[in-house]
């Protein structure tokens, strides 16, 4: 179901000109912060895609959003930040879930 759901968001992502059109610099906003601090473990403002490229990060994301990091539209969603995500994802990513994984990450042991 969660398949479905994330291929729906993307859908919904590519097709919302509004949408598209202030991502990106929000986007390019949050990697700029993240490229200061290569070496720094993602945050929950990160993308998908870099949450899921750090192994500790991507069990937190795995735990919580099970399926993710193997959905096939994976590619066009995953420069998004889960907070970017959640309003287009027909629940599947609530802000009780974006929170429970910014617990976990905050709990990580420092790097």
């Amino acid at each position: 179901m969660i398949k479905t759901v994330f291929a729906a968001v993307v859908l919904a992502a590519v097709s919302t000109t509004a949408f598209a059109q202030t991502a990106p610099a929000q986007d390019h906003a949050a990697h700029a912060g993240h490229e200061a601090h290569a070496s720094a473990r993602p945050t929950i403002e990160s993308s998908i895609k870099d949450l899921l490229a750090n192994p500790e990060t991507a069990a937190v994301i795995q735990k919580h959003l099970p399926g993710v990091a193997q959905h096939p539209a994976l590619p066009q969603f995953q420069d998004y930040t889960l907070a970017q995500v959640a309003p287009m994802s027909g629940g599947a990513v609530t802000p009780a879930i974006i929170e429970a994984i910014d617990t976990d990450l905050k709990a990580l042991p420092a790097t």
